[in-house]
């Protein structure tokens, strides 16, 4: 049974999703939040596959749950003729084709942007790579950890003197995939006024320079290469974590009122007079001894009373949460980020959910992860195939 995506912001659009991995499937993943027919096609399952010790790979895995949500799933092998005639005619009625292959393989294939248009002139065509379309670094296989250290974001990270350190999350991919959704909705934007679509193209690489955003802006206009600085705000000070009797709080100071209101809560004002002290400038010059001082005061209260009684008093401040006690929290479960999905298979489920919200189209998450191919008999059948042409084709292995 198709989906029911009425209502949906998105739910006119049908995108075919050729992506694997992460960056890819990050993109696909925001339009099918919002209604789109996302339509995953994969390569039918070689004999005796095992994917389970592939945490990316795993279907019942959290990793591959958390990002296939709300698709369909196609098993098509677009290297055997037939394969790649169903997805010509599937491109020639989409909207959206996203890919991301090495750059040499959608021309080998012959369903790069230029062919498909040929037939489809109003088709987004997305391309995510690791280093760009072209270029020296084209043939380049891409990984995030390696965008992470390209791209700048590894020598910033970390306390200082502590060599590069990569963040805990897939930053270059996830950041590749929003940029390419947000690319290809003002590609459909753009092609309500002049009808044409257009090819739309993000990399790893430029996504995570791209997301040093004020770091990178340091050496771009004053020629200042930032350098590690652990748990302290680069440049807001005092801004960092702090110890407390228990545990550790983050506390964040954004000028000097909010940095004497953090004084006069933690009960030493002699900081807002004292000349190493009082100034912006000064607070810079004197970090360390400075947060010295504060360590001292925020280790006579425990997390808790520190957090409630800094954010009543004006000075932003939290705590630093496990991902379990995150979950917990009751602004999380208010703002519902674990969202419950029902899988056929793996029974009630929760995976993260959407960070944007609309107020009258809401996304939804409607259905789970397909299995391999759980939708190909009625994607075909759409298409205008009989059953006893879907059953020869998945003799000969197409499907």
């Amino acid at each position: 049974m198709p989906l029911d995506l009425s209502g949906q912001a998105l739910a006119r659009f049908k995108v075919l999703d050729l992506t694997r991995y992460r960056a890819g499937p990050t993109a696909s993943r925001q339009l099918a939040d919002w209604g789109a027919d996302v339509i995953k096609i994969e390569m039918p399952a070689p004999p005796g596959e095992d994917t389970k010790a592939d945490p990316v790979k795993a279907r019942h895995g959290p990793d591959f749950q958390n990002l296939h949500r709300n698709k369909r799933s196609l098993t098509l092998n677009l290297k055997a003729p037939d394969g790649l005639a169903i997805f010509k005619r599937l491109a020639d009625a989409a909207d959206v084709v996203i890919e991301n292959y090495r750059p040499d393989v959608k021309f080998r294939l012959g369903i790069d942007y230029e062919t498909l248009k040929v037939t489809n002139p109003g088709l987004v065509y997305a391309s995510i790579s690791g280093f760009g379309q072209d270029g020296p670094y084209e043939k380049r296989p891409g990984f995030d950890q390696i965008a992470q250290g390209m791209g700048g974001l590894m020598s910033i990270t970390g306390l200082p003197g502590q060599g590069p350190v990569r963040v805990g999350i897939p930053i270059a991919d996830l950041s590749a995939g929003m940029y390419c959704a947000l690319g290809i909705l003002v590609a459909l934007l753009e092609r309500e006024v002049s009808g044409q679509g257009q090819w739309v193209q993000s990399s790893l690489l430029a996504a995570q320079i791209s997301m040093l955003d004020f770091q990178a802006a340091r050496w771009l206009i004053d020629r200042e290469v930032p350098p590690q600085a652990g748990n302290n705000h680069p440049t807001t000070i005092p801004t960092g974590v702090y110890p407390t009797a228990d545990g550790h709080i983050n506390i964040a100071t954004a000028g000097g009122e909010i940095y004497e209101r953090l004084c006069r809560v933690l009960g030493d004002e002699s900081l807002i007079s004292d000349p190493d002290y009082a100034t912006g400038q000064a607070r810079s010059e004197n970090r360390d001894a400075l947060n010295q001082r504060l360590d001292a005061l925020t280790r006579k209260k425990n997390s808790a009373e520190w957090v409630r009684i800094l954010n009543q008093a004006g000075v932003p401040c939290g705590p630093i949460y496990d991902i379990d006690d995150m979950f917990d929290d009751p602004q999380v479960k208010h703002l519902g980020m674990a969202a419950p999905v029902e899988h056929p298979s793996l029974g009630a489920i929760e995976i993260v959910n959407q960070a944007a919200s609309l107020s009258r189209t809401p996304f939804r998450i409607h259905s789970p992860t397909p299995e391999l191919g759980q939708h190909s008999d009625e994607i075909l059948d759409e298409l205008g195939i009989s059953a006893a042409e879907i059953s020869g084709l998945r003799e000969r292995g197409v499907v």
